[in-house]
């Protein structure tokens, strides 16, 4: 025990010396604290953003698997595995490897389907997440990069999310890289050389998977990984949003400490997602290429439907008359050129300027905006917003007009015809609508605060008539942020005032 005693001043100094050589060149006690005491908000809705995240993090996991196996090469060989039903016939040795992986490696169509579910998931989520963003507000300023951040991330998805649907070779991927050729040759002056230069040679060529390949698993998931990061980092240094409530300003955030429960509840929400990933790719069959068979130039799969996040762009195919324009000796396919091309090329142009004219019509340019905006507060905002949502959903329903048309016995040119005139009626009718019901909403809100709610006990009056006590409303008692009685947003003209002095409050990034 004497010889302990003695130890223990010895060990002591240089323990504490360890510790103070590592804080001074790296940020574990000072910087690393005070991010661990970083709150984060605890409400549902900003768990889209993490979803997202878990899903690219199973992505990766799942590919870095397949690609063990996988081979990209459009060289031909007679397929000789397990599935006695294509035994013999010739294909890709894409196809072939994509077969063996399903049926002849332990696991392998497990994590085949997984891979496809979380890609799936991970478009999705970027999706929601993105509307939340809009329909809250989240992406005035100071987050306006963060919001292109953002937009880049989901087309950089949608990208990534085509080259893998077209590596298996077979005959449904097949004919949407025949599509996305003829895309390509729409285009005036250079879409012949646009498509030489992907194919390497006439449709359908000998590179196109080779060079999908590189894409979908080095520079794709090298530019998400990279815009993720750079996500994140923003999210820390701006600090997040929050809804309004009894004791959140523009100053300060309420919420979760970074660690230990914000930490723990994450970590619960990844292994929840990898679990519903497991047992989706175990017991929901997708994308069953074997069904398909390998891919024939001069075939197409009867019902043959891309994935949910690029039908839009089928639905706008299928939509536009067959227009076409002779000019200077080029034929011009508006047919395809429009709904293709130069849509996609608008809408996402709309959506990656959006927070910048948003603010500057309303006058909020040089303010910084920390809390979260209810819908029905921006009637005009919101309205764009489901007016964006019906007019995407049309062109969904669209890109599958032979099916619906074919279940439902009716004929494709009427529904055609019925589809393309909502294309132009039903969005302007859903902004119209939404706007109103956010006035309605934010008008019966008013009243409500003005009057008060019923306590239920009714008095009669001096003059003989009854009428019922009200008390003021609970969620806007006195010291309470109040949320604003008239609509904040209606466009043009600068806002010359704010709905609440929380507003005005500084904000602090860091904490």
């Amino acid at each position: 025990m004497g010889e302990s005693v003695q130890r223990e001043p010895s060990v002591s100094p240089r323990g504490e010396r360890f510790a103070d050589a590592v804080d001074a060149r790296l940020p574990t006690t000072d910087g690393g604290g005070k991010l661990l005491r970083k709150a984060f908000p605890d409400h549902w809705s900003f768990l889209l953003g993490e979803l997202a995240l878990y899903s690219l993090i199973v992505l990766v996991l799942t590919g870095v698997w397949l690609t063990l196996w996988f081979k990209p090469e459009m060289r031909e060989v007679t397929y000789t595995g397990r599935y006695l039903p294509l035994r013999g016939v010739l294909m890709s040795e894409a196809f072939d490897s994509t077969l063996h992986i399903s049926f002849d490696v332990r696991g392998g169509l497990l994590m085949r389907q997984m891979h496809h579910w979380a890609a799936l998931v991970f478009v999705g989520a970027i999706g929601l997440h993105l509307l939340r963003i809009f329909f809250t507000g989240a992406f005035r300023r100071p987050r306006e990069m963060n919001w292109v951040i953002g937009l880049t991330l989901f087309v950089l998805a949608l990208a990534e999310g085509f080259a893998g649907y077209s590596l298996p070779d077979d005959l449904l991927s097949g004919t949407g890289l025949r599509i996305a050729q003829g895309i390509m040759m729409s285009i005036p002056v250079v879409g012949t050389y646009v498509s030489m230069f992907a194919f390497g040679s006439e449709f359908p060529g000998e590179d196109i998977v080779t060079r999908l390949y590189s894409m979908h698993i080095l520079l794709l998931p090298g530019a998400l990984i990279a815009l993720v990061t750079v996500h994140l980092i923003l999210v820390f240094y701006l600090k997040h949003t929050q809804w309004r409530g009894p004791g959140r300003s523009n100053a300060n955030v309420r919420g979760k400490p970074l660690f230990p429960q914000f930490m723990a509840s994450s970590s619960g929400l990844f292994f929840t997602v990898f679990g519903v990933m497991a047992l989706l790719g175990g017991l929901a069959q997708i994308n069953p290429v074997w069904t398909y068979g390998p891919y024939r130039p001069d075939l197409v799969s009867t019902g043959a439907q891309p994935d949910w996040y690029v039908g839009f762009l089928e639905g706008a195919l299928r939509l536009v008359p067959p227009w076409e324009t002779n000019l200077a000796g080029h034929t011009i396919m508006w047919n395809v050129l429009l709904p293709a091309v130069v849509l996609p090329g608008l809408l996402f142009l709309v959506l990656y300027l959006y927070p910048f004219v948003e603010q500057r019509l309303t006058g909020e340019a040089r303010e910084e905006r920390h809390l979260c905006d209810r819908p029905r507060e921006r009637p005009v905002r919101t309205g764009l917003g489901v007016a964006g949502i019906t007019f995407y959903g049309v062109l969904l329903l669209a890109g599958g007009n032979d099916v619906v048309a074919l279940t439902f016995r009716i004929s494709v040119n009427t529904l055609t015809w019925v589809l393309r005139i909502s294309l132009v009626v039903a969005p302007v009718l859903a902004f119209l609508l939404t706007r109103w019901l956010c006035q309605a909403l934010l008008r019966a809100e008013r009243e409500r605060l003005a009057q008060g709610e019923e306590t239920g006990d009714v008095r009669q009056t001096v003059e003989g008539g009854y009428e019922s006590d009200h008390r003021p409303v609970e969620e806007f008692r006195p010291g309470a942020p109040r949320p604003p009685l008239t609509p904040a947003d209606d466009y043009p003209g600068p806002r010359t005032g704010t709905s609440s002095p929380e507003h005005h409050a500084p904000a602090h990034r860091n904490q």
